[in-house]
């Protein structure tokens, strides 16, 4: 691998650092107190993403995208993820797995997601299947024309600005192993589709403003034009896009750490006790020593992930390692910058506060850190077990 990003790389860093810097950043504290972005920020946001050209950047160039590499994607969601997400979603990545779409569907949703005329959102998680999502208990039944929804969903991220959800469902099961598994599809169903309903889900105290709803089906009728992909075939097309969002995971991790970093050397700086900046003791410098030894190894890992993935020989359990690795040293790096800061490291009145919240749920969504390892250990382990 060369380890040296191209000139054409360096400079869309430099653009996406300039855009945060400017557009997001500014308002960041506010929107974490009203744990609220307005329609017209959200709109305001995604049209100067749009007019810069980093809207949809995920996306094949053939249906209108970024068309940008997974490495150079990575680097967007590092400089992205200095701000809260909250506001850096409406810098949108419509779900990959949209590519999936045919026919009707491509006007009626792939294309508009690309445009920013409509947003996605991915409904998979249910209460009783997180970690397992095989476990989904969601149903729909061929009826005629149709299939016929009941089931619910909770922790659905920004359903609440989707403008129609990707649901997954059982739609059959099949045996492997000696036992039965289920067989899942997606379906591609419109806010307003009558039996479905979104309400607001508990409040998180990590990314305020960035909120999850719920979602119930009540005999929710969807037509079988709406099947994304094949019936039965759920999970491959979710798999592909769930794979590749863990890695995008870990480089938003490894922007927050890097942010957390930055505040922490500025503080130690300038922060004075005894006489002298407190960076210049032992016991603080070390600290920060250890906090940009983790972060580059967190980076070195993370890039080479995505540049693996861009050769098309990534696994999952590499994808695992990255996004393991890159949350747990977050996690270390945000506890660290408050014991730096002391008692301002818990006042809202500065950003290490918000990191901290921030970077909690990132060991928990896309896959908790007890499942990469679950995932590493048997990719390792499946050469010697057979």
């Amino acid at each position: 691998m060369n380890f040296q990003l191209s000139q054409e790389q360096h400079m869309l860093v430099e653009a996406v650092k300039s855009f945060v810097a400017k557009e997001l950043l500014p308002h960041e504290a506010a929107v974490d107190r009203a744990d609220a972005v307005s329609p017209e920020l959200a709109a305001l946001i995604r049209g100067k993403a749009i007019a810069a050209g980093f809207y949809a950047f995920n996306m094949p160039e053939e249906v209108g995208g970024g068309g940008l590499d997974y490495l150079s994607q990575a680097l967007i969601e590092r400089e992205l993820a200095k701000c809260s997400w909250a506001l850096h979603v409406f810098v949108a990545r419509p779900s990959k797995i949209l590519m999936a779409c045919k026919g009707a569907q491509i006007e009626d949703y792939l294309l508009p997601c690309v445009r920013g005329e409509k947003i996605d959102c991915f409904a998979l998680t249910e209460p009783g299947a997180g970690s397992d999502a095989n476990a989904i208990k969601t149903r729909a039944v061929p009826d005629a024309d149709d299939y016929v929804l009941n089931g619910s969903k909770h922790f659905i991220s920004h359903a609440g600005h989707a403008d129609f959800a990707i649901v997954f469902a059982v739609t059959g099961t099949y045996e492997h192993n000696g036992r039965q598994r289920n067989q899942v599809t997606s379906f591609l169903v419109d806010r307003d589709t009558p039996g479905m309903t979104i309400r607001r889900g508990p409040k998180c105290v990590s990314n305020r403003g960035y909120h999850t709803y719920e979602m119930f089906f009540d005999d929710c009728r969807v037509p079988a034009s709406k099947v994304l992909g094949e019936v039965g075939k759920g999970w491959e097309v979710a798999n592909a896009w769930l794979t590749a969002g863990r890695v995008m995971v870990a480089a938003n991790c490894v922007g927050q750490a890097q942010r957390a970093l930055e505040v922490s050397l500025q503080w130690a700086a300038d922060r004075k006790q005894f006489g002298q900046a407190i960076g210049s003791y032992q016991g603080v410098s070390f600290k920060l020593a250890d906090m940009a030894t983790e972060i580059a190894a967190a980076e070195l890992l993370t890039l080479f992930t995505a540049w693996k993935m861009d050769q098309g020989n990534m696994t999952d359990g590499e994808a695992g390692m990255a996004k393991l690795f890159a949350s747990e040293v977050l996690g270390r790096v945000a506890d660290e910058a408050v014991q730096i800061f002391g008692g301002m490291g818990l006042m809202d009145e500065g950003p290490v506060e918000r990191i901290w919240r921030n970077a909690r749920i990132e060991r928990i969504w896309e896959g908790t850190s007890e499942i990469q390892r679950h995932i590493i250990s048997r990719e390792l382990l499946r050469p010697l077990l057979r």
